[in-house]
């Protein structure tokens, strides 16, 4: 595939697939900078514009990499990046959205990206001790300064979705949405797409899991912080690896792999979707790129749908100390 087609994130033109840089330095295991470049410059030969980074990934690590990946192709890529996290991994969460802090973590990702403005900045989770438009005031003095084209929320609730919208309007809104979780679409989604917003869907794969490649926690490194997640738990894994099974007769009738399949769901979800799938390979980067040209009817949705019911899903996404910083 050599032409990946366009979608828009509100007015924000972006590749209909991103791709999700997170794992090239952060929860999945040791990071290979070469590798992960290659498959960067990959993506961006094939036409995957938006570039998907935190501040948080890696410590600077991720904006750094993608940073040196992009350089002398500034033109060709969307990057968007998250501020919001004021901790380490592995330190007590600390999450800030005072306005001092917005500017200091733009002046960072700028530095570390190398870019002399970003496209995309998302507050990567809402601070429960700061006024929502007290931090999105501060993100909107960006744009005006030129240092941010569009701004953006991570795991926001509904209520603190149109409050921010109310202060300067928000273009994409990025959270988890894949088979295996489903929960923006009764309130979220709606509220999204009466206001414009664009839905971003990270983990749209379910880290992986409905790809049918991890029948055991034990393939994952050590550090891998799906060890720790209650999906991939010991009863909850197998319940699961279930609902990966009854993807494969779909999958196998559309002649494509069950992530592909599951993929291609997500894409179908609007046209205002873009998905962020994550991988530092070129060969995962090159298959979930097929899942642009899945065509799925009604009559297909409904089919894989009602073989991953979501209330047959085992495991909430997060353990209870995540989950309380989602849909605030």
């Amino acid at each position: 595939m050599s032409d990946v087609p366009t979608r828009h994130l509100g007015e924000l033109a972006v590749s209909a697939q991103g791709l999700g840089c997170m794992g090239m330095s952060h929860a999945y295991g040791a990071a290979d900078d070469a590798q992960s470049i290659a498959t960067l410059h990959r993506a961006l030969d094939l036409g995957v514009t938006l570039l998907d980074t935190a501040d948080f990934y890696g410590a600077g690590h991720n904006e750094e990499l993608v940073g040196r990946a992009v350089a002398g192709r500034r033109d060709e890529v969307v990057p968007a990046t998250k501020f919001g996290f004021a901790n380490r991994l592995g330190e007590p969460t600390r999450i800030r959205g005072d306005a001092a802090y917005v500017r200091q973590a733009c002046e960072a990702s700028l530095r570390r990206l190398g870019v002399d403005h970003i496209d995309l900045y998302y507050l990567h989770r809402v601070d429960p001790g700061v006024p929502i438009e007290e931090t999105v005031g501060a993100m909107a003095e960006l744009v005006r300064a030129g240092k941010v084209r569009h701004l953006g929320l991570s795991e926001a609730g509904a209520p603190t979705i149109r409050r921010a919208h109310a202060v300067h309007p928000i273009t994409a809104l990025q959270s988890e949405w894949s088979l295996w979780t489903r929960d923006l679409e009764a309130e979220i989604a709606p509220v999204c797409r009466e206001l414009g917003i664009g839905l971003v869907p990270f983990s749209p794969l379910g880290r992986g899991f409905l790809t049918g490649q991890y029948g055991s926690v034990e393939k994952l490194a050590e550090n891998d912080i799906r060890r720790n997640q209650p999906r991939f738990a010991d009863g909850n894994l197998e319940r699961n690896l279930a609902i990966v099974a009854r993807l494969t007769e779909p999958a196998a009738a559309k002649g494509v792999t069950t992530g592909q399949l599951a993929l291609a769901w997500v894409q179908h979800r609007g046209d205002d979707v873009v998905p962020i799938p994550g991988t530092r390979r070129q060969r995962n980067l090159e298959e979930n790129l097929v899942a642009l040209t899945v065509e799925l009817t009604p009559e297909d949705l409904t089919a894989i749908e009602a073989a991953a019911p979501p209330e047959q899903i085992a495991g909430p996404r997060y353990d209870a100390t995540h989950l309380s910083h989602v849909d605030n």
